[in-house]
């Protein structure tokens, strides 16, 4: 079998929720020895991951690769443990409200004087300092007040989210990317560091070039809808079943596509010359093209677009999406095979590597199921464990 390609480095997972989780699925996907530590089913916070039951969807998504062991982390004991652990650990990961870690005596300064190579990765709602350190953090809070939903939507209709836990996921993607360059620095320096990331911090960074807009142009990005708020004509059109996206902006890719609709008069049309009266004429252009989209199929439209090589697509739901052959060539729907749920398949990497591919080695654990082997390869006794165990640690 193909070596994994972070096989190297181990991770203690103390995250919750999704935007942490997320982070360390990435680690977990590419072969990191990752032990998910859970609070043991007697506490308060025993089970409550918040991502739904365990045997559900989401949670079956989002932790699999991992190995889970229970540890209460409010007993001198527990943490004990977790400090011991920490000794040899090559990254921690945690979504705590920013001023838990330090109350429970397990914050970078505390592990970095174990362990100085130590890459201790935070994910928050907002960051660990600042005006707003301290406040609870949820996605859509992120997508509101990170500038995403005033840009998203039809004109006028008031804001909308965005139809996936986008600051969620691109938190814990950007604190993932974050660990990984810890990791690769610690190569240079021999020493470890604090990796910080926040939902509102990757929503601004997600904004891209609609944030550009602003900060270089004083441009305040408004809502577009369907259509592309600065490549024109690039959006959703009407076909005789249904609608397909359409992307032919630029003066070659505008010519190709007047050509292939059938409609080389639009060329010639001084509304529609150049990229700057295109979109002062938006709304005529797009009625045009909508005339002629509408009078065949979207399959013939896309057959049509892609022979002239102008980019388009069909609108699929997500059966559609996961019938679609490409998709499934890519392999994004991986299959894994649960001890209890049976043959499944879960939502595939967004990268191929050549020579080490993403799996699903393990699916995601029940609670606490590896807690004595974990223990064991800490040098705890049979013994020491069972001790534990009745003490409530574990």
């Amino acid at each position: 079998m193909t070596p994994q390609a972070l096989s190297r480095f181990t991770v203690l997972d103390l995250t919750r929720v999704r935007a942490g989780p997320t982070a360390v699925r990435q680690l977990a996907d590419w072969g990191a020895n990752v032990i998910k530590i859970e609070a043991p089913a007697h506490t308060k916070e025993g089970g409550n991951d918040m991502g739904g039951a365990r045997h559900g969807h989401d949670f079956q998504n989002i932790h699999r690769n991992k190995r889970s062991m229970t540890l209460n982390l409010k007993t001198e004991p527990g943490v004990g443990i977790f400090k011991n652990m920490a000794k040899s650990a090559d990254v921690v990961v945690e979504n705590f409200r920013s001023d838990v870690k330090f109350r429970l005596g397990i914050d970078y300064e505390t592990l970095r004087d174990l362990n100085p190579r130590l890459i201790y990765a935070s994910v928050s709602g907002f960051g660990q300092d600042g005006p707003y350190g301290n406040r609870p953090g949820f996605d859509q809070i992120a997508q509101g007040m990170g500038g995403l939903m005033s840009i998203t939507g039809q004109p006028g209709q008031g804001p909308m989210r965005v139809g996936i836990p986008i600051a969620d996921l691109t938190g814990g993607l950007y604190c993932a990317l974050g660990v990984l360059v810890g990791l690769l620095e610690r190569e240079v320096s021999g020493e470890g560091q604090w990796v910080q990331s926040s939902l509102l911090q990757a929503q601004v960074a997600m904004l891209d070039f609609q944030a550009a807009r602003w900060l270089l142009d004083g441009d305040v990005p408004a809502q577009a809808g369907n259509n592309h708020p600065t490549s024109i004509p690039t959006g959703v059109f009407p076909t005789r079943d249904g609608h397909i996206n359409i992307a032919a902006s630029g003066k070659v890719m505008f010519e190709r596509f007047c050509h292939a609709i059938g409609a080389p008069d639009l060329l010639e049309d001084p509304r529609f010359d150049g990229l700057e009266r295109r979109s002062e004429n938006r709304e005529a252009l797009n009625a045009r093209i909508s005339e002629i989209t509408r009078t065949e199929t979207s399959a013939h439209w896309v057959d049509v677009l892609t022979e002239a090589g102008v980019p388009s697509g069909p609108i699929n739901d997500i059966k559609q999406v996961f019938e679609d052959p490409q998709v499934w060539h890519l392999g994004m729907a991986a299959p894994a095979q649960h001890p209890t749920l049976g043959s499944q398949h879960l939502v595939g990497q967004g990268v191929s590597l050549s020579r080490t591919p993403f799996s699903v080695r393990r699916t995601t654990p029940e609670q606490g199921e590896h807690t004595d082997e974990i223990m064991a390869e800490y040098g705890y006794s049979d013994t020491d464990i069972a001790g534990f165990r009745d003490a409530g640690v574990i």
